[in-house]
């Protein structure tokens, strides 16, 4: 709104509203988050520090005081793309006369994966990636009344301006978020930035891993700030399968994770971010990794 991108007739505030705030946790059903919780309320909950410190890696990857007291996790997943073309005016998928400008253009912060057009922005949040990893599902509350969206199916990849990046339909807040019990999983999230004050990371990578003993049984890889939309890795998850964690299994499930990234002209830096963060996050996630 103050780019004067978009021009809603009325806002209406859901500070006051109580049922959407809160954090609470039940070993049988998992960690409920409501959409009005702010950042500094997660950093402050013992509960998920303990149950979900990728969570907190998230949160604290947030350098602002300012922003962990008023900005909440709902906001978070909320976030409309940072691109500057669409916050200068070109619209969503930034064209002029029906011409792309983002593959020849500024593309520095704009996608590797997922970038065939046309839409060339990548997802800002800095929890979604987490949360799908750990299979995290929305609650949506509108005029037909409660509907449930698991993560991965939320977030979309427009096709015209008129579509949204995500499944929210007119009318329709997001209420809370739901968040199953990690039962004996190991997490981690670990993002690049360009400096440690408050920046927006360049790439990002959540893993969940789900172990027999040191042996991945099962394992969620999700890039974050490289495609429109929070982007899993099945081919890291491969990579990471059956396997038992060192350096050089991390480093070749990273290299899987951008085995179909394309570059565009002056973003092919963002390849090697995302393949030594998906390194580095299974490494920290791993038994005994920090």
């Amino acid at each position: 709104m103050k780019d004067d991108v978009s021009k809603p007739k009325r806002v209406v505030s859901l500070a006051a509203v109580k049922e959407l705030k809160g954090i609470e946790y039940k070993p049988a059903t998992g960690l409920r988050i409501g959409a009005m919780a702010t950042l500094g309320e997660l950093l402050d909950d013992a509960t998920v520090r303990h149950h979900y410190p990728a969570l907190i890696t998230a949160a604290e990857g947030v350098r602002s005081p300012q922003l962990h007291s008023v900005g909440t996790v709902g906001g978070d997943l909320l976030q409309r793309p940072r691109c500057w073309y669409f916050r200068n005016g070109y619209g969503l998928l930034a064209r002029i006369e029906g011409k792309p400008l983002v593959p020849e253009g500024e593309n520095q912060y704009h996608a590797i994966l997922g970038n065939s057009g046309p839409a060339y922005f990548v997802n800002p949040s800095s929890f979604a990636p987490i949360l799908m990893a750990l299979g995290a599902k929305v609650r949506l509350h509108g005029p037909d009344g409660p509907r449930e969206v698991a993560l991965d199916k939320f977030y979309t990849t427009p096709t015209s301006d008129e579509q949204r990046e995500y499944d929210l339909k007119p009318n329709e807040i997001l209420t809370e978020i739901l968040v199953p019990t990690p039962r004996e999983a190991k997490m981690a999230l670990y993002e690049v930035r360009q400096k440690e004050a408050l920046d927006w990371p360049l790439a990002a990578a959540a893993v969940v891993l789900n172990l027999d003993g040191k042996t991945v049984k099962s394992a969620r890889v999700v890039l974050g700030h490289v495609a429109p939309v929070p982007w899993p890795s099945p081919e890291a998850e491969e990579a990471l399968a059956d396997k038992t964690i060192d350096e050089s299994v991390a480093d070749a499930a990273g290299k899987a994770a951008v085995s179909k990234a394309k570059p565009l002209s002056k973003n092919a830096y963002k390849v090697q971010l995302a393949r030594v963060a998906v390194k580095r996050a299974i490494l920290a996630a791993a038994p005994g990794g920090a």
